[in-house]
């Protein structure tokens, strides 16, 4: 996000801590050759995050998505791309590591950068752009002027994917990609780049990755391929020289590779299997002239057996020699090995992990929804595509998950004592979980079928304790749902005891209330529990009577609504938000619009909060801004620049200690909560 695109004026919030890692970037995380700091993409932000003491710091400046990322031998630079629409250039930015800034913008390619690659002096870059543009460029890192460039591969050939530079020549580097391998000099004084294609024979390969061996006594570089085998080049004379593994191919490809100093591979599969390969000589005792062949064995392999679902390893980063590297992968998640205890034999019980740490687990789509438990800052729970998770705050990490395969979760709500995880899902179903500290998952306690027919889009939970007169609600645990099809029902949760004597949970129907003509977006239940209010993308928000089951009042406003909350003295008004940019507050008995503000300069607000003691909102929608309103004076009082994408939902944590937004881009961002003349409050 753009310092520019926010007022000058207005004082920013404090970004305490990011979850979140594109996992997706080929070859995107990497380790700060200095051994203490990993750096990888999220958004179009660039994060370098301490390893020993987690702190992070922030790389602003791309406007869209990084697609690449890459750090020069000597740790000064860093260098990213990124994407952007057809038509346009996409930027690289080589970043000052030490000073964490802005080093130089180049700009020449068109619409994605593909790949880049310092030379191992620090002197050149090399930037490849995608399949709309197709060109390397050599660029002078410290003029920060393009030197010369040319097509990258033939026009009979396909699209390029990657490229590597030598590592010990600064004029020398290698692409490959959909039928195409060249060998490229560069002539710095006539700039000018003369490519040299590897022959190749009757071998057709796509290559996705190239790892150079040129610093060796006889000097190669390594290509892994879509087919699952590695390739063999040599330097020297621009032959294809050996090819395997012959009989255990790697399934789904060859993703990533990394040279060990012993002479070791460690590859990364498209199937999620981390593997360390050696090569060696061997002679054909059948053969007449008997020559040694170059042949491949795969001695150690690694696989998340707690992961259902195999994802692709996208990143191998080594940490100084590679007694330690790290594997970052496709849905988000980075790994710490130990080389020592990854090389040793498996063991279940001495060695069942070969060496593999989970340090870090993060959502790898657009978050939907996220929520506190009543009274409690130290969790939260976050929804996703096929996901639920519970996070600790405390320690920034995931404590439980719970994976419905194909299926978004488009909402999540809390039961009061914080034993149940309702949660709305777009198959229209309602599925209720319990939390339990000694299981890796969420227990199932209810599922209820054909909720809503055009599946469940919004969800709210209350609990009643008793009865504050004759005609009041039952107590018990309610659920409030929305639907796709514009229904708002009434459901209760009724405990039951089944054939062995077991808890078990049902949903009894008990009121289903017609007049929203589109999708319900959002639902709050009031402090009292008796009262709701529901917005809806046909432009009304409707407040209900949840005793009497109807409808009280109803608001109508040219927008789709997007976001409602309670506000005000005993939740007498409504703040509401949708794709005409204002923040409305309207006057729950009569319906009346009280004041109208300008809460976005572009894009909808898609999330409303207010403080538990009702003095301050925060806001958040599609121009990445996270905004802290006076709710009285109607006055923004502090911006938060972080996201990368459109925040989707943000939460004022019950203590008043943080502010939790999450986005489309499957971040999540802790705020400190600003020192504006309010106390932390107690439960």
């Amino acid at each position: 996000m753009a310092e520019t695109d926010a007022p000058i004026d207005v004082p920013r919030l404090e970004l305490e801590t990011v979850i979140g890692f594109n996992g997706v970037v080929p070859n995107g995380l990497r380790v700060h050759p200095g051994k203490q700091h990993i750096i990888y993409p999220l958004g179009c932000t660039v994060v370098i995050e301490n390893i020993s003491t987690r702190k992070q710091d922030f790389l602003w400046g791309h406007t869209n998505n990084v697609s690449c990322l890459t750090v020069s031998p000597s740790g000064r630079f860093l260098a990213s791309g990124q994407v952007t629409y057809m038509g346009f250039k996409a930027d690289i930015i080589i970043w000052d590591f030490d000073a964490k800034a802005l080093y130089a913008r180049l700009v020449l390619h068109k619409v994605k950068i593909q790949d880049l690659a310092f030379s191992p002096n620090d002197l050149y870059l090399v930037s490849l752009g995608g399949q709309d543009d197709s060109s390397v460029v050599v660029w002078d890192v410290h003029s920060k002027e393009a030197i010369c460039g040319h097509q990258a591969q033939v026009e009979s050939a396909g699209t390029t994917y990657c490229l590597a530079y030598s590592n010990i020549n600064d004029n020398v580097f290698v692409t490959g990609g959909d039928g195409t391998l060249r060998v490229w000099e560069l002539n710095r004084e006539d700039r000018k780049i003369r490519a040299t294609d590897v022959t190749m024979g009757q071998l057709k390969r796509v290559v996705k990755c190239i790892q150079m061996a040129d610093n060796f006594s006889e000097p190669f570089f390594f290509c892994g391929t879509t087919t699952g085998d590695i390739i063999g080049v040599n330097m020297n004379t621009k032959f294809f020289q050996f090819l395997g593994p012959e009989k255990e191919k790697f399934s789904l490809g060859v993703e990533t590779l990394a040279l060990i100093k012993s002479g070791q591979l460690l590859v990364g599969a498209g199937d999620g299997e981390v593997a360390l390969v050696q090569f060696f000589n061997k002679v054909d005792k059948d053969s007449k002239n008997k020559k040694a062949k170059i042949c491949f064995e795969k001695k150690r392999s690694w696989r998340d057996k707690k992961t259902k679902k195999q994802s692709a390893v996208t990143s191998i980063g080594l940490r100084g020699d590679g007694h330690q590297f790290y594997v970052g992968s496709a849905n988000s998640q980075i790994y710490r090995f130990n080389f020592a205890e990854f090389n040793a034999d498996p063991s279940p019980k001495l060695n069942p992990n070969q060496g593999a740490v989970l340090v870090k687990t993060c959502h790898s789509n657009d978050i939907k929804d996220i929520v506190f438990p009543f009274g409690c800052s130290e969790l939260i729970a976050t929804a996703q595509y096929q996901e639920i998770r519970i996070w600790d705050m405390k320690n920034k990490m995931e404590l439980r998950r719970q994976v419905v395969p194909n299926m978004t979760c488009n909402s999540i709500a809390i039961t009061r004592d914080g034993s149940m995880v309702i949660s709305a899902w777009e198959d229209g179903k309602i599925r209720g979980y319990g939390i339990s500290m000694s299981s890796p998952t969420l227990p199932e306690r209810f599922v209820q079928t054909e909720a809503h027919s055009k599946g469940v889009t919004a969800i709210a939970v209350m609990t009643k304790t008793s009865k504050c007169n004759a005609n009041d609600l039952e107590p018990g645990t309610y659920i409030v749902s929305g639907g796709g099809e514009g229904q708002v029902r009434i459901w209760k949760v009724e405990k039951f005891y089944d054939n062995k004597g077991k808890d078990s949970y049902k949903l009894n129907l008990l009121h289903t209330m017609m007049e929203h003509k589109g999708q319900v977006s959002d639902i709050k239940i009031n402090s009292a529990d008796n009262e709701c209010v529901t917005s809806s993308t046909d432009g009304t928000c409707i407040i209900w009577d949840l005793v009497k089951q109807t409808r009280k009042q109803i608001v109508f406003s040219n927008t789709l609504f997007k976001a409602v909350c309670y506000g005000g003295y005993q939740d007498c008004q409504i703040i509401t938000g949708g794709t005409d940019r204002k923040l409305g507050y309207w006057e729950v008995l009569e319906g009346k619009l009280i004041r109208d503000l300008e809460g976005a300069k572009s894009g909808s607000i898609n999330a409303i909060d207010i403080s538990r003691d009702g003095n301050f909102v925060v806001t958040g929608g599609d121009e990445k801004l996270l905004k802290l309103w006076s709710y009285n004076e109607g006055a923004v009082l502090f911006i938060g620049i972080g996201h990368s994408a459109p925040i989707t939902k943000a939460k004022i944590c019950p203590r008043g200690q943080t502010i939790i937004s999450v986005g489309a881009d499957g971040a999540i961002l802790i705020w400190k909560y600003p020192d504006v003349g309010c106390q932390q409050l107690q439960y």
